[in-house]
């Protein structure tokens, strides 16, 4: 008896055991024959056939009742795994849990769809295609589903309170209404037409099939109608926090399900930085999705035109939220919530994992991932280059060499926050534009290419192991693998 009992409970609420998974399929089988069954119906004529037809379809759904009357009576109680109950209390412990589980919303559905073995519920049956949607492997990291059977059962207590609410309404109305008509109102003559008149008049639905007559009927009418409204309010409100975060995460999922590539993710943003997303807007001009990575809800102050997503950017299990693997570059912010050398600890981590999971074998990258990365203090700068950031950048540092710099050498601070932003000039990098078969100067290069005409100021040069030389002498040796350091207008020479 103890082994069929463990069977059945696996079978229906253990999702890692082979009978359960068995059990899925089959009953997602008979689903979609239910349905294909109710949807061929119209199209037949011939009485023999329309009468096999209802008999394989009241058989399917028999199967149905079975299978949530049987997942209902193999629900476990907590009690029992805890304490010692007499064989009383373990009865009463199992029959609050399987009522508890049979008011759950998606086990709710599925008894509502049980009614259609009455014939003129029939169409019921297709309400279970739910099933097959809640249970579906497509969504990886959260099933929208049960993200909002979640957020019902958070908020059990709201739900109770708005439901109490409306039936206080609806049987107080609909009594009163009964109590002032009967006798004068020939529509009203039981209280099951009060209670209707109360539902139609609550929910401002408004059918006109039962009117008020009386003078103070309508005076109780014209107070159902307000209290109708105040009621849709609170259930709007109740309804919106609720099912909120579950909404954002069928937006996640619909991000990760895309085919959207050359994206720009941003980790480690928080509210404080709100002034980097308008620069990084207008530097990208549109034409790189931006995608925000970062813990909790959305902040208020992000741009409805950019993508938040929910996560943990430290772990590797959940950069695929963020289609990491088609991504053009990512960028780390440093908190501002922290110290430095905690918020720098954080983006280390972020960088050891973006860089792992992003040098995986089985990725064919024909230009790899460009990490960029905000230190707040000079000491990680190093630590950041070994975990592997392309570039790093020390906020900090730079604003406060701007600052002093701009006291000795008075406007140097204007005109160096203009070349970095973007305006009438900015800096660039970019290709040798000729080809060089063996390393000329940088004299040579210059004259050659006449690069003033152009518009392009060059003020150094990258040399092959990253080594950058600001305004170099004239005979300094280039060759074809150097990158130009330049001013411009806009960017003139191939990027690197």
């Amino acid at each position: 008896m103890s082994r069929c009992v463990d069977t059945l409970h696996a079978a229906f609420h253990d999702p890692e055991s082979t009978a359960h998974r068995v059990t899925e399929s089959t009953v997602g089988v008979l689903i979609v024959l239910s349905v294909a069954l109710l949807s061929l119906e119209p199209f037949l004529d011939d009485p023999k056939t329309l009468a096999a037809l209802v008999v394989v379809d009241r058989v399917v759904l028999v199967i149905f009742a079975v299978e949530v009357t049987l997942r209902i009576l193999s629900v476990r109680p907590s009690e029992l795994a805890i304490f010692r109950l007499p064989p009383l209390g373990r009865l009463r412990a199992r029959a609050v849990a399987s009522l508890k589980h049979a008011l759950e919303p998606m086990v709710l559905i599925d008894i509502i769809t049980v009614l259609a073995l009455v014939p003129a519920l029939r169409g019921l049956r297709a309400i279970r295609l739910l099933r097959l949607l809640r249970s579906i492997r497509v969504f990886r990291y959260s099933n929208p589903f049960t993200s909002i059977v979640h957020a019902l059962e958070q908020d059990r207590l709201l739900f109770t309170f708005a439901i109490g609410v409306l039936g206080t309404e609806v049987v107080v109305g609909g009594l009163s209404m009964f109590l002032v008509e009967r006798g004068h109102n020939a529509d009203i003559s039981t209280l099951a037409d009060g209670v209707w008149w109360a539902i139609v008049t609550i929910t401002t639905v408004g059918f006109g099939d039962i009117t008020p007559v009386t003078g103070l009927g309508r005076v109780l009418g014209g107070v159902m109608m307000v209290g109708g409204m105040f009621t849709l309010a609170l259930f709007a409100g109740i309804v919106g926090h609720s099912l909120l975060n579950a909404v954002l995460t069928i937006r996640e999922e619909q991000f990760r399900m895309s085919s959207r590539v050359n994206h720009v993710i941003v980790c480690g943003y928080d509210p404080s930085a709100a002034m980097f997303l308008d620069v990084l807007r207008r530097e990208l001009d549109g034409e790189m999705p931006i995608v925000l990575f970062g813990e909790g809800e959305r902040p208020p102050a992000v741009p409805p035109e950019m993508i938040w997503v929910s996560g943990d950017p430290t772990k590797s299990s959940e950069l695929d939220k963020v289609n990491l693997d088609r991504a053009a570059a990512v960028i780390i912010v440093g908190s501002r919530t922290v110290q430095p050398q905690v918020a720098d600890a954080i983006t280390l981590l972020m960088l050891f994992t973006l860089r792992s999971h992003a040098q995986r074998e089985d990725l064919d990258r024909h230009k790899p991932l460009y990490i960029v990365a905000e230190i707040l203090d000079s000491e990680n700068v190093r630590h950041a280059r070994t975990a592997g950031a392309d570039e790093v950048i020390e906020t900090r540092r730079v604003g406060f060499s701007l600052l002093a710099h701009s006291i000795t050498h008075q406007g140097t601070a204007d005109s160096l926050g203009r070349l970095i932003m973007k305006g009438d000039h900015n800096f660039y990098v970019g290709r040798v534009p000729i080809d060089l078969d063996e390393p000329w100067t940088y004299g040579e290069l210059m004259r050659e290419l006449r690069l003033a005409d152009r518009g392009v100021l060059v003020v150094g040069v990258r040399g092959r192991g990253g080594s950058e030389t600001i305004n170099p002498a004239r005979d300094h040796p280039v060759d074809q693998d150097t990158v130009l350091l330049y001013l411009a207008n806009e960017p003139l020479l191939e990027p690197p």
